[in-house]
């Protein structure tokens, strides 16, 4: 028995010391790839030395003697902060990441193939301006040479994440891989096809006047009446009737209601107390580790400029330099259409066009997974564009009738693509008027574009909007077919009609994704804009001030009190505080303490009360029991708290409230009866998650702020090393946003907030202040890694000074570039 014990404690012994042998190599490789932000090397392709200062935050301060060399330096930061990120990216937009990730990855790959964005990459990048396309080689350059310097010095592979999924050895960087991740991010940002695909999803099984009430076109009804669907109906029923799966964890394309948003405002000297101009801008995306954007300052001959840019584009894409500043928010222009196209019945390799049949462009190619094994795959493109296979992310087969396909016309797939011209020229940007200008230049993805000079304040409107004809039947909200010439596009809209304001009177601007135009069809942009709710709490904040300065504009940035809760909860619960109570055991105990504490709740969404939770609660299940009958599988669409709808059916807009009824019950249930059994479902559901309440839930403990690694992030122990979570306050219709999606496992959870936050003052402007969302470094060992993120988690900033000796005070570092002889 004592042998025994000695053989097993032994074998005991030898594993544990195997583990940490190998937790110890483990730790060693991925070291080998962190930074050093003290060094200097010797490379090609700079004309002369260069200064890389890492400020106290790891932010690159590039100092160079041409504006080649400052691009260069950017690469070279970029590549050694996010090397792993911009490879992912890379890859997503080419369709190669089951290269590394196996079969689960074909989804992605399949569509993205599809689109071909490499190649239209390259026609953008040829047709961009020599001095534009310089400096994209010059960046790709120091990508480069940074590749070149990890692997002549075995500094692990330039990212932990190789050892685990990387090759033989990178491919070299490229100008068409910079304009790849530029249509990628356009991908990211629109969700026309998307909502355009619900859309007729729903209307194969409502009517038009119930999907007015599920999806309302926002701010007016009345401006165009919703098309008949009578066209689709009538090519025959649809192979599938179910809504699509959840996308793949890596997936770029954007569900319906989750592309882009934001908030930008600016105010000019007048209503300053410091008398002069303040702009804040804070992009909503995605949340990852790390985040998606990086902090940088150029300071060369033609480039004084600081503020965040993507790694793999070569621009600042929201920033300021001596005398002007800028921020971005999607403008949420609906960019996309879905044609069906008819095949020819007697031969399907053609189809049906103005002209008569035409044939498909076809072509095959082989998608390599890991592990050895090639995918066939048979690509398909009509006139208006690529067909989107069947098995991939992008999937119109749920609303495509037997004998036709569905084509995607998109502008991002135009071989004239201004994007980078756009941002160039926005960083060298002095005056209101020159910067209107350089976003003139940019082709998608449509983003509002708020600056400010020492002069004043504006906003245009940048990005190609199609120009449908007055007479097309869908008008771009469901989808079109394809061998009608009235449903075609006629170009891009025209310029003068994107709108656009300088030195406004009323001496503010503000967007938060919401309508920018009143212009009728087809000058329209979109019907499909953000909820009313983030504008008017901006407007408010703005005008109840008279003058506002750099610390009020970052308490704004900061608003966590939802407008929308403040309207919508005396809707939902006025029957129930004043209308009769329902004596039914426990539900009403736990039902009569919740209305009582959201009698007196001022709409906050802070992490540390249970008021938000229960709300936010309500709002879902009440969705759910007001539609789920109607919709059965579909409800999966629209699934989640959704208050433009709620407001219709609480107001009886357009007879709305029948949708309190339930259709499969002899019964006539009323709005109060739907509101009282929600608040009991989302009571029972928090009871069974958080224990009993509600003195002891807290909206924080549900609305953790996720920031996933692509992929790690996604294992079960990995996940917990480099994935950063943290309590969040704020939620879907707040100013500081943080959306959940509604629905799964976590539906509380906080999925997409402000990664980047900025604001500029120009009565000093260095003292302006940014901060990212996670840190500056890609590196899960780095302790850039989140170290900016408790401080975006409270509020706080970081400075955005373009003085060297604020960069080089506390500085982390210093990495010289000099050139070869």
């Amino acid at each position: 028995m004592r042998l025994l014990f000695r053989v097993l404690a032994s074998l005991l012994g030898l594993t544990a010391l195997t583990v940490l042998l190998g937790a110890g190599l483990a730790y060693y490789l991925a070291a080998r790839s962190l930074p050093d932000y003290e060094a200097r090397w010797t490379v090609s392709g700079v004309a002369g030395p260069v200064e890389i200062v890492r400020d106290l935050h790891a932010v690159p301060h590039i100092f160079a003697e041409s504006d080649a060399d400052a691009m260069f330096a950017l690469g070279w930061a970029h590549a050694q902060d996010r090397l792993w990120q911009m490879e992912l990216g890379r890859r997503a937009a080419q369709g190669r990441l089951a290269e590394l990730f196996g079969p689960d990855a074909l989804p992605v790959d399949r569509s993205m193939r599809a689109l071909e964005l490499p190649a239209h990459a390259r026609e953008a990048v040829a047709m961009t301006s020599p001095e534009t396309r310089a400096l994209m080689e010059a960046y790709a350059e120091g990508v480069n040479a940074r590749i070149r310097a990890v692997n002549e010095g075995a500094l692990g592979r330039g990212a932990p994440e190789f050892f685990l999924f990387g090759e033989d050895g990178l491919a070299p960087w490229t100008p068409t891989d910079s304009m790849s991740v530029v249509k990628l991010m356009a991908l990211r940002l629109t969700g026309a096809a998307a909502i355009e695909a619900r859309r007729a999803r729903l209307l194969a099984q409502v009517t038009p006047e119930q999907l007015a009430d599920l999806d309302p076109v926002y701010p007016d009804d009345g401006v165009i009446a919703l098309p008949a669907y009578a066209d689709l109906r009538s090519l025959g029923p649809v192979r599938h009737a179910h809504a699509p799966r959840a996308p793949h964890p890596l997936s770029p394309f954007a569900e319906a209601d989750s592309g882009g948003a934001s908030n930008v405002w600016a105010v000019d000297a007048s209503r300053a107390a410091a008398g002069a101009p303040l702009l804040a801008a804070d992009p909503h995306l995605w949340l990852s580790a790390p985040g998606v954007w990086h902090l940088a300052r150029l300071s060369s001959p033609g480039f004084d400029a600081i503020g965040a840019g993507i790694p793999g584009i070569p621009a600042i894409l929201i920033g300021r330099n001596g005398s002007f500043g800028w921020g971005l928010a999607s403008a949420h222009v609906d960019d996309q259409d879905i044609y069906l196209e008819r095949l020819n019945p007697d031969d399907p390799s053609q189809y049906l066009t103005p002209e008569g049949w035409a044939p498909l462009r076809t072509r095959t190619e082989r998608i390599g997974v890991r592990g050895g094994g090639v995918e066939t795959l048979r690509l398909v493109w009509t006139r208006h564009g690529p067909v989107p296979p069947a098995g991939g992310e992008l999937d119109f087969s749920s609303i495509t009738p037997p004998g036709h396909v569905a084509a995607l016309a998109w502008t991002a797939l135009s071989p004239r693509d201004g994007a980078m011209d756009a941002a160039i020229a926005m960083m060298r940007a002095r005056t209101l008027e020159e910067g209107a200008a350089a976003a003139a230049l940019h082709t998608a993805p449509a983003q509002n574009v708020v600056m400010a000079d020492a002069t004043g304040v504006g906003m245009v409107t940048a990005g190609v909007a199609p120009l449908r004809r007055a007479d097309s039947r869908t008008r771009g909200r469901t989808p079109s077919l394809g061998w009608l010439p009235e449903n075609d596009w006629q170009g891009p809209a025209p310029a003068d009609a994107s709108p656009g304001v300088l030195r406004p009177e009323s001496g503010a601007v503000a967007n938060a994704n919401n309508r920018t135009t009143d212009a009728p069809f087809p000058l329209h942009l979109s019907f499909d804009w953000a909820a009313p709710y983030r504008i008017r709490r901006i407007e408010s904040r703005l005008n109840e001030r008279p003058f506002h300065t750099r610390d009020s504009f970052m308490e704004l940035q900061n608003d966590a009190v939802s407008d929308m809760a403040r309207g919508v909860l005396p809707l939902i619960a006025r029957d129930l505080w004043w209308g009769e109570a329902q004596n039914d055991g426990p539900a009403a105990v736990r039902r009569e303490a919740a209305l009582a504490r959201l009698a007196d709740w001022n709409g906050a969404m802070s992490p540390h009360d249970p008021e938000p939770l229960i709300f936010t609660a309500w709002m879902r299940a009440l969705t759910r029991r007001l539609a789920e009958d109607e919709l059965g599988p579909l409800f999966r669409e629209i699934a989640g708290p959704r208050p433009l709808f709620v407001e219709r059916v609480y107001r009886d807009i357009d007879g709305a409230a029948r949708w309190c009824d339930v259709v499969k019950t002899p019964e006539r249930e009323t709005c109060a009866d739907m509101a009282r059994r929600a608040l009991d479902d989302a009571l029972g559901e928090l009871t069974q998650r958080y224990g009993e309440g509600p003195t002891g839930w807290r909206w924080g403990a549900a609305h953790v702020a996720t920031h996933v690694h692509a992929p790690l992030g996604y294992a079960p122990v990995l996940g917990t090393l480099v994935n950063i979570e943290h309590e969040s306050g704020g939620g879907d219709h707040t100013i500081m946003m943080g959306q959940s999606p509604g629905r799964g496992p976590n539906p509380d959870a906080n999925i997409h907030a402000a990664g980047l936050r900025v604001v500029y003052d120009f009565a000093e402007l260095d003292r302006s202040v940014m901060i990212v969302a996670t840190g500056q470094s890609g590196h899960p060992l780095s302790r850039h890694y989140d170290d900016q993120s408790e401080l975006w988690r409270r509020g706080d900033y970081i400075a955005m000074s373009l003085a060297p000796e604020d960069a080089r005070a506390g500085a982390q570092g210093t990495t010289v570039l000099t050139p070869e002889r």
